[in-house]
């Protein structure tokens, strides 16, 4: 059971780390992104720290799965 937890532990950190920057890279391009004098709107300020979240679940999922390992 706790090598089940390991691996989904370091899936779930692969999966965000490969996914949401890419995700960023299609939110920031898109016209809701910025408004008309090129600030960022709440759109695109809503979305980074979502995604600034995952990546935080990410490290704390590395971690976990460390720590894990090493008990």
């Amino acid at each position: 059971m706790e090598t089940l937890l390991v691996v989904l532990l370091f899936v779930n950190a692969a999966f965000n780390v490969i996914v949401w920057p890419r995700f960023y890279m299609r939110v920031a391009k898109d016209t809701r992104a910025r408004d008309a004098a090129g600030k960022p709107t709440t759109f695109l300020i809503v979305h980074a720290v979502l995604i600034a979240l995952a990546l935080v679940i990410a490290l704390a999922s590395v971690i976990a799965g460390i720590a894990a390992l090493t008990t």
